[in-house]
């Protein structure tokens, strides 16, 4: 398998890029956002992977990792093909399309053109159990808020920023702890 590719952009066309590898001119279908940021002449990497069929081989590239084992998973589904599932990720973003599969909210993959009702019900109990939930959004902000506060006390007691991000990264994200209890535990690291 084709793991990624660098190299550089020659052409930009409609959902495509040929990009030059050692001389190799290689057709690379992409996303829609994807394709957008490509200019001939860049030089760029894309996650890949290779499709292979009796008749023909494409390759599909990606942004992130992210990207290309959503993409997996999509045409791992029975009546999704490459062009669906590269449609999927260019009407929805990876938390989208997350956050459909585990929140059981088949209306989001209907908004993709080609998935219907009973499709995109199917990609939902299908990948149910294969992909990870995402943190709940408010979680995230509270954590976010009072790793802040803990930074910001580890730095008025005269640690630097270095030390202190360190610090809360020795913590990890538990999400009971609240800011005195996450820098009391802080301070304990640099003893």
């Amino acid at each position: 398998m084709i793991a990624s590719i660098t190299g550089e952009i020659s052409h930009v066309l409609n959902g495509q890029v040929v990009i030059n590898v050692g001389g190799i001119g290689l057709l690379l279908n992409l996303t829609d956002e994807t394709c957008l940021g490509c200019r001939p002449g860049n030089k760029k990497t894309f996650h890949t992977y290779l499709v292979v069929r009796e008749d023909n081989l494409s390759l599909y590239g990606f942004e992130t990792m992210e990207e290309r084992d959503l993409f997996i998973h999509l045409i791992g589904v029975a009546g999704i093909g490459p062009k669906t599932g590269l449609a999927s990720l260019s009407t929805l973003t990876p938390e989208a399309v997350r956050r459909a599969i585990t929140g059981d909210q088949p209306e989001i993959f209907t908004r993709v053109p080609g998935i219907g009702k009973r499709t995109a019900q199917k990609i939902i109990l299908d990948l149910q159990g294969k992909i990870q939930p995402l943190e709940p959004l408010e979680a995230a902000s509270r954590m976010d808020e009072v790793d802040t506060e803990v930074m910001e006390a580890l730095t008025a007691l005269g640690y630097s920023i270095v030390e202190a991000q360190a610090a809360l990264q020795s913590l990890g994200k538990n999400q009971d702890s609240d800011a005195e209890t996450r820098l009391r535990k802080a301070l304990q690291y640099f003893s």
